[in-house]
């Protein structure tokens, strides 16, 4: 059993691949509104921020580096302590035709490896996710091979970033364990539980606890629940000894039937939610200082490289 800690931080999932802004008005969409929405999350008490990019025109989500370029830019010129964690999930999701299931059919995101961490080579935020999840999602599929998986962790490596593991069901943790045992990943590893997905993890006390003691001692979780589980799941989290993250990526509602008027709100919520459980949480120095990468004074001339 893992001791409670005495400080955790909060990650703010700003905006997400999945939602869309039929469900909320308030969800960030451009590269000036998701920066705005990362800064205000800080200030709410966020000491990492989960960063995708849209399409500004459509609201549809995209893998374009100017977008990502734009939003790192913003938020490094106004803030250079906070942690910026940016996906690499894009890019995995196969539908197959009708008439033909080895034919890809519109919806199709399928792409190579490579290609998926191209913004993480250039930009080298402290965090990227790694999805390590192949299964049914809604009515789509969503392929992570075990040798794609090392390709993507290859560059990720190379350019020097922490990958985020991000864990749907318990095979993901066998082959996270795999990865660390030959290399690919390094210890102490920093994951995720994603709990909500349809066909994955479900939220619940037993799934945290389960998944969590899969994990190698030494590891740093995060038990995260889509939609209605999103604040369930941060106290449950806090509570098995975890981390915390909120954010319209994972669900659009402060409480029931209430729109959440912004990241930030939601993360005022998760925040009160771990210090009203005699819980305190970290800034993003002392997150910095906690995860082990280097002050934010040091981090931005190494960017400016």
């Amino acid at each position: 059993m893992r001791a409670l800690r005495n400080k955790i931080f909060i990650t703010c999932a700003v905006t997400g691949n999945l939602t869309t802004p039929e469900q909320t008005p308030h969800l960030p969409i451009t590269p000036d509104q998701i920066a705005e929405a990362c800064l205000g999350a800080a200030e709410a008490g966020a000491a990492i921020v989960h960063i995708h990019v849209r399409d500004p025109a459509t609201g549809r989500p995209s893998m374009e580096l100017d977008h990502y370029r734009d939003v790192v830019a913003r938020i490094r010129a106004r803030n250079p302590a906070l942690i910026l964690n940016i996906t690499t999930g894009p890019g995995g999701r196969f539908v197959p035709s009708p008439d033909d299931p080895k034919v890809a059919a519109p919806g199709t995101t399928l792409m190579l490896p490579e290609k998926r961490v191209e913004h993480i080579a250039v930009l080298k935020p402290e965090i990227c996710t790694i999805d390590l999840n192949t299964m049914n999602s809604g009515k789509e599929v969503v392929i992570n091979t075990p040798a794609n998986v090392r390709r993507m962790a290859k560059v990720m490596r190379e350019a020097g970033v922490r990958p985020e593991v991000e864990l749907f069901d318990s095979g993901d943790i066998a082959l996270m364990h795999d990865l660390l045992a030959d290399g690919t990943l390094s210890g102490p590893v920093l994951c995720s539980f994603v709990m909500g997905v349809r066909y994955g993890f479900q939220p619940s006390p037993e799934t945290v606890l389960y998944a969590r003691d899969m994990l190698p001692a030494d590891a740093e979780f995060t038990a995260i629940g889509i939609g209605k589980a999103a604040y369930t799941a941060a106290a449950q989290s806090y509570l098995a000894g975890g981390h915390v993250r909120v954010g319209l990526e994972d669900s659009v509602y402060l409480s029931r039937g209430a729109l959440a008027p912004s990241n930030a709100a939601m993360v005022e919520k998760a925040r009160r939610i771990v210090e009203d459980l005699g819980g305190q949480i970290m800034n993003a120095a002392e997150a910095r200082d906690f995860l082990g990468f280097p002050a934010a004074a040091t981090a931005s001339r190494a960017a400016a490289r």
